[in-house]
């Protein structure tokens, strides 16, 4: 077997790529969006430009959604840092930091 990951969720930082990537063609049809409601225009096209205004709700909705989840992300990874020692407690860093200070 492999210690490889065999999916792009195997990982907090691939899921966390996931996540950007997402929140950018989020962001690139929000934007698509609105220039078509702004394009839009005229008696015949207001039921078009209801139904692309649901779209921009949904899609900010769903944008403010995917935000939170990276949100989460950052928050697992950090304690996965700390609990497996990646990374040093704010305690011993500043413990370190006052130490490195005092022999200088």
């Amino acid at each position: 077997m492999s210690d490889q990951p065999g999916t792009p969720f195997d990982t907090i930082e691939s899921a966390q790529e996931y996540i950007d990537l997402l929140l950018e063609a989020i962001e690139e049809t929000r934007r698509d969006v609105s220039t078509e409601i702004r394009l839009s225009s005229g008696a015949n096209q207001e039921r078009r430009i209801e139904a692309l205004q649901l779209v921009a709700l949904n899609l900010n909705k769903l944008s403010c959604h995917i935000t939170k989840s990276r949100r989460i992300l950052n928050d697992l990874r950090t304690l996965r840092r700390l609990l497996f020692q990646e990374r040093k407690a704010p305690a011993q860093a500043a413990e370190s930091h006052t130490r490195a200070a005092g022999v200088a």
